[in-house]
Formats: C-alpha cells, sequence, structure tokens
C-alpha cells in the first residue's frame, strides 16, 4: 500500500514536472512570438492615442477601456479561431495572408508619410472631439476597434508564423498568452500616455518646487513624445510590413528578395567584426525593409487615391 502510495507520488511528480516544462515552454514561445511581432505592437500602441485626442480627460480612460475590451474580442472571437483552422488545416495560407497584411502596413505607412509631406488636414478635425456629442465617441471607438483588428491579425498571425511547427494545442495556448499579454501591454501603455499629461498638472499644482517641475517638464514633454510616437509608428509600420513582404514573398515560391535582403545584412555585417557588425547587418535589414515597405506603399496609394481621382474628373469632363 505504502510503496502504491510512493509511486503514485512519483507519477505525479514526473507529470507536475512535465506541466511545468510545458508552461516554461509556453511562456517562451508566447515571449518570441511577441517580439517578433513587435514592430506591429510599436504601431499599434503608437495609432491607439489618436482616437482619444481631444475628449474631456474624465472620457480618456473609459474611451480606452472600451477599445480594449474590442481588441481581445477581435483576438479570441475572431483571428483566433480562424487563424487555428488555418494553420491545422490550410497551413500554406499564411504566407499569403502575411503578404497582404504586410501590404497594408505599407499602405498605412506610405498614407500617413504622404499626408505628412502633403497636407491631409480636415476642417472638421478643428472641433474639439469632446463637443461633437455620444454618437462621436461611438463612431471613433468603432474606429479605433475596426483598425485594431487589421494590426492585431497581423500580430497573431506573425506569433502564429513564429510557432507553426509546434502541436495545435501549444499554438493555440501560445495564441492565447499572446492575445491577453499584447492587449495589457498596449492598452496599459495607451492608458499611462493619454493621462502623463493630467498627471503632469496634477504635479504642477503641488508645493514642492520638485514636483512643480517635474509637472511642467511632463505637460511641455507629452506633444513631443506624442510626435516621436507618431514617427516611430510610422517608421514601424514600413519597416514590419517591407519585411514582412520580402520574407513571405521567399515562403511562397520567389526567393529573390529573401535572398538578396541576406546578402546585404551579412555583407554589412563582415565590414566590422565584433558586436558592432551584427548592429550594421541588422541596422541595414531594417533600412532595406523599410524603403521596400515605403516604395510599395507608395504604389498601393497612387493606386487607391489617384487612379480613382482621375476616373471621377474625366467622367465630370
Amino acid at each position: 500500500m505504502a510503496g502504491g502510495l510512493v509511486a503514485l507520488l512519483d507519477d505525479v511528480a514526473v507529470l507536475a514536472k512535465a506541466a511545468a516544462a510545458s508552461i516554461d515552454d509556453i511562456g517562451a514561445a508566447a515571449g518570441k512570438a511577441s517580439i517578433k511581432a513587435a514592430g506591429v505592437v510599436v504601431d499599434d500602441t503608437a495609432v491607439t492615442p489618436r482616437y482619444v485626442h481631444g475628449f474631456s480627460p474624465d472620457r480618456e480612460l473609459p474611451i480606452i477601456r472600451k477599445i480594449a475590451i474590442g481588441s481581445i474580442r477581435n483576438k479570441l472571437l475572431i483571428i483566433l479561431p480562424v487563424a487555428m483552422l488555418l494553420s491545422q488545416f490550410l497551413p500554406q495560407a499564411l504566407p499569403y495572408l502575411l503578404i497582404a497584411g504586410g501590404l497594408f502596413l505599407c499602405f498605412e505607412g506610405a498614407e500617413k508619410v504622404y499626408e505628412a509631406l502633403f497636407g491631409g488636414h480636415h476642417a472638421e478635425e478643428d472641433v474639439p472631439a469632446a463637443a461633437r456629442g455620444p454618437e462621436f465617441e461611438k463612431s471613433m471607438v468603432s474606429g479605433a476597434i475596426r483598425t485594431d483588428l487589421i494590426l492585431s491579425a497581423e500580430i497573431m498571425v506573425i506569433s502564429l508564423s513564429s510557432v507553426e511547427s509546434e502541436p495545435f494545442v501549444t499554438r493555440l495556448l501560445v495564441l492565447l498568452v499572446v492575445a491577453v499579454m499584447i492587449t495589457a501591454l498596449v492598452y496599459g501603455v495607451v492608458a499611462l500616455i493619454v493621462k502623463m499629461d493630467d498627471v503632469g498638472l496634477s504635479l504642477a499644482q503641488r508645493t514642492s518646487t520638485f514636483s512643480r517641475r517635474v509637472g511642467r517638464g511632463l505637460v511641455a514633454a507629452m506633444p513631443k513624445v506624442m510626435t516621436v510616437l507618431t514617427v516611430v509608428g510610422i517608421a514601424a509600420m514600413l519597416w514590419v510590413g517591407g519585411h514582412i513582404l520580402i520574407v513571405n514573398v521567399g515562403e511562397a515560391g520567389f526567393h529573390w528578395p529573401a535572398d538578396r535582403l541576406h546578402d546585404l545584412e551579412h555583407w554589412f555585417g563582415e565590414l566590422v567584426h565584433g558586436g558592432f557588425g551584427g548592429v550594421l547587418s541588422w541596422t541595414a535589414g531594417t533600412v532595406t525593409s523599410a524603403i521596400v515597405g515605403l516604395v510599395l506603399g507608395a504604389i498601393v496609394v497612387l493606386i487607391m487615391h489617384f487612379i480613382p481621382k482621375r476616373k471621377k474628373n474625366a467622367a465630370a469632363h
């Protein structure tokens, strides 16, 4: 009896160790997948604060909460089932999905560059968001959730591509961890960014000279932080979109772009020995991917904007 109990406890210990190792493996795979999707995460974090710009401070966090709930629904109820079904029954479709998503990111980034260079400001944007009523808030939340659906799909498919050789249950658990972790990270950082100027105002009103100085510094810094985030978001879209296209066009059978990118990275890496060679190699690959993303995105912008306008003008004449 005692021997049987000891054997049972040994079996339980072995199972517990196997479960712990499995959890560690899932955690490591989720971390790897999240890092691979980091560029899109930066873009998601940079894009979202625009949707609460102009609202009264008491509405900012409720709006972010609504968008975050919509985001987790996007990931768990729409993207996750579709991604798992495709990975199980049609894995050869994943590179083409990534190509489509990468092309969209390139288009988004190139369109923002176009708007920055040639202007994309509309007179209606001068009206404060807080003055437009609850229907406008609802439409902004809906728009943010639609944008999140595309970015979240990119994050989940990129994450899936890094664990596509794992068993079904492991892939499922990794994507669940990534969905929750990325949503908490993105919208936690967004909430922090959006409320930072309020924290600054609160500190600026205190009696301590140091607190007032820090508060005024935060208030003054936030517009610059938002500008930097916008630039970083655009750069991330172009870099990630271009890299996704180069790599997955290779996965789909056309290897020349990926081979040339690898050759370029290797050449720059060999210029300098040591760690700096690795930095040069990464920088060359990143800049090249961003240039490819900008060029391809500009072509899509041209197709989406200028050709319909020419047709409209021709019809008017």
